[in-house]
């Protein structure tokens, strides 16, 4: 028998590989399903790709590559027998179990126990061995079963493939020596304390100074503000003040001439007012953010109906997403898409075209996966009710506890999240961002072909008008979901709520319990018409007057799309940089009446903006150009003097009454209170010299580093 198997695997033996270190062995999902060796027909392993397939797709690999040996898994699960003690007796028929299996079912292994069965079959005519057949089997095919059957997971072994391990410790993080400057850094506001820059700004981790990055060829970047201060200062370290998060932040090192970690980074951005710890804490614990857990678990159970006989749901529409761990943001995502139209017609209603054109690897290919993941939520497979039989005896020993398994979006995630540093780790994140994030893959993937997100698609046209000039601009952007503030001072319930804040504060002077939480309640309309308020346009540079003056931006809908996405913003961060929840109640009607937002164009009597490009400000002419300089600018002061009897830095007011062109102490208001937080708010004013070079861009720097590169 032993000669026979022998002979039969020969012709095979070039296609059999034993897995090797970075192969990764699918074999507890299929990647056009989700079916998993739990399932009735089992899983399919090919012994070259090690990808995993189901009973209804391993025909179509087979016939697509010639492949022709697979390893069949089969896992049985069943109630465990409970002997005269009581105490659960284990029963396992085939010792060689399938290690690292993740799969859809969420069983307490107390009560029940698995007998798994692997064999290997030869296509097509499905051949069957049973395994372990150590004895018969060739050594090369023994030795890859046995590999296959041990191999680790597929997604575990991406888990240490993540963006810092590349990244040495900087020899500057142990020994790194910080002024004691007083300098605190704002957790808003930035921009670089030589060109007013606001984007790839970087912090000093000696000093506390702001200073912006390279220029990069595309035009992102900066003046190289942050290079020039180490070689002026040679401090070596700078942390990007946009990626400082409770679990670390990008550092690069000016000396070392690369990105680097920096094991006390909390403590170097401790001494500057970052509380990165802090902020971790809070956020996880839930202090400071204005929730009371008593009233979490309330309205937890509001939503769960807890208490309530349910009636469970099967079928189409109705299979649950599992959550890998934090990845709730994924099912919230992916259940709102599938519930479009246009995605359910382009993924599930192409389903067998996008399998059939598939690569040879679909677990890399976005149209299979997320034709795949459609179909399990909308096919109905994955949400059966109970037979008839196991619903009777679960209703006899009063134990009804059956719920639909699910379907695992691991492979998707483990597509979708590849190489970005943070939905490829397993911390929680914004469902908004994670969207976008999945709209861009889609419209990268559906060139020539049939866009489903173009049903959240809109432009919004913006409408900048200077305050002194009077003359405007009107640019349109593309964008697929709108954030909308939730402002506090809207709320209908005020006098509910400044009742319920003097008996929280009388509670906390007498030590008593807290009286019962009241949340504000916000008209959705506040919120909406927050979109459509004119908002203040920071170092806003005027085409008509050649300098720097007040600007006000309005938005509007150019176009409107089929499907709306809001998102109300209800987190902010506080002066130690831990975010807060505002918690608020909005109130959303059923219909609304977006007529008024339409976009309306340039109007009879408007006069545009000339169409030139901001003259380069060369940062040392910024220095010492204060107010007593020969052109000193026109100032109302009577209205800078009637702001700083309110309380504000006289020299805020000036800058204040300045920049909204002499328009009255209202606009001037308006002003301070949108850059109160900023570091340089109660400075001099200072008027740059500027050099303009004209609307050539011949003359444009050169020789700059790639974007994607990370130093500054």
């Amino acid at each position: 028998m032993a000669a026979d198997l022998g002979e039969l695997l020969v012709p095979y033996m070039p296609t059999i590989r034993v897995p090797r270190t970075g192969d990764r062995v699918f074999k507890s999902e299929c990647a056009f399903s989700f079916d998993s060796p739990e399932s009735e027909g089992g899983l399919y392993v090919c012994m070259n790709t090690f990808l995993g397939f189901g009973r209804e797709h391993v025909e179509r690999h087979y016939r697509k590559t010639g492949q022709s040996v697979y390893m069949h898994l089969k896992r049985h699960v069943k109630e465990r027998n409970t002997g005269a003690a009581g105490g659960a007796i284990p029963r396992r028929k085939n010792g060689k179990v399938f290690l690292d299996l993740e799969l859809n079912r969420d069983f307490n292994g107390e009560d029940f126990e698995y007998e798994d069965e692997p064999k290997l079959v030869i296509f097509p005519d499905h051949f069957e061995i049973p395994l372990p057949n150590i004895e018969e089997l060739p050594a090369l095919v023994t030795i890859a079963c046995d590999a296959v059957l041990n191999a680790p997971s597929a997604y575990k072994k991406q888990e240490p493939e993540s963006w810092d391990e590349e990244i040495q410790v900087s020899r500057h993080a142990r020994s790194l020596i910080q002024l004691d400057n007083g300098v605190r850094i704002p957790p808003s506001g930035w921009k670089c304390q030589k060109c007013e820059m606001r984007e790839n700004l970087w912090l000093n981790l000696t000093d506390g100074t702001v200073l912006c990055g390279k220029w990069f060829f595309d035009g992102s970047g900066g003046n190289g503000h942050a290079l020039e201060h180490y070689k002026e200062t040679k401090y070596p370290l700078a942390v990007k003040m946009d990626t400082i998060t409770p679990d670390g932040a990008d550092v690069y090192s000016f000396e070392e001439e690369e990105a680097v970690l920096d094991p006390h980074i909390s403590d170097h951005l401790s001494h500057f007012g970052i509380e990165m710890l802090q902020m971790q804490t809070k956020t996880e614990n839930g202090h400071h953010t204005e929730n009371n857990s008593r009233q979490r678990v309330s309205e937890w159970e509001v939503i769960q109906e807890s208490g309530m006989k349910l009636k469970a749901v099967f079928g189409s529409g109705y299979t649950g997403i599992k959550n890998l761990g934090n990845s709730c943001y994924i099912g919230t995502v992916i259940q709102v898409l599938f519930s479009i139209p246009d995605f359910q017609r382009m993924y599930v209603g192409n389903l067998q075209r996008i399998f059939d054109y598939s690569p040879l690897d679909p677990s890399q290919d976005f149209a299979t996966q997320m034709a795949k993941l459609g179909h399990g939520l909308l096919s109905g497979l994955y949400s059966k009710p109970p037979m008839k039989s196991e619903l009777i005896e679960q209703v006899m020993k009063e134990e009804y506890k059956h719920q639909q398994k699910g379907v695992s979006p691991r492979m998707m995630k483990s597509l979708v999240s590849r190489g970005h540093p943070e939905f490829s780790s397993t911390r929680q994140q914004d469902a908004q961002e994670f969207l976008l994030h999945v709209i861009n893959m889609v419209e990268r993937n559906s060139a020539g072909s049939e866009n489903p997100s173009d049903a959240f698609r809109f432009l919004v046209e913006e409408r900048i008008q200077c305050c002194q000039s009077r003359r405007v601009r009107y640019n349109q952007r593309v964008d697929y979901c709108i954030q909308l503030p939730a402002p506090f001072e809207a709320a209908t319930n005020r006098e509910e709520l400044l009742a319920y804040g003097a008996k929280r504060r009388e509670a906390e002077e007498n030590m008593r319990a807290p009286p019962e939480p009241v949340r504000a309640r916000i008209p959705f309309t506040a919120c909406l018409q927050a979109f459509t308020e004119p908002d203040n346009v920071p170092d806003f540079w005027s085409s008509a007057l050649q300098a720097k003056s007040a600007g006000v931006k309005t938005s509007r809908f150019s176009t409107f799309p089929e499907y709306l996405i809001l998102q109300i913003k209800k987190f902010t961060f506080g002066v130690d940089w831990v975010p807060k929840k505002i918690d608020v109640a909005i109130d959303v009607p059923d219909f609304l009446d977006l007529s008024r937002m339409r976009a309306i164009g340039l109007q009879a009597g408007e006069q545009e903006l000339p169409d030139l490009l901001p003259p380069i400000v060369l940062a040392e002419d910024t220095r010492d150009n204060s107010m007593g300089s020969a052109d000193s600018p026109e100032i109302d002061e009577a209205a800078a003097m009637q702001l700083a009897e309110m309380g504000f830095p006289v020299e805020a007011c000036r800058k204040a009454v300045y920049y909204t062109g002499n328009m009255g102490p209202e606009m001037a208001f308006n002003w301070i209170i949108a850059h109160m937080e900023e570091p340089d708010f109660a400075e001099p004013l200072t008027l740059p010299s500027m050099i303009d070079f004209g609307p050539s861009s011949s003359d444009s720097p050169l020789g700059a580093p790639p974007a994607g590169k990370l130093a500054p």
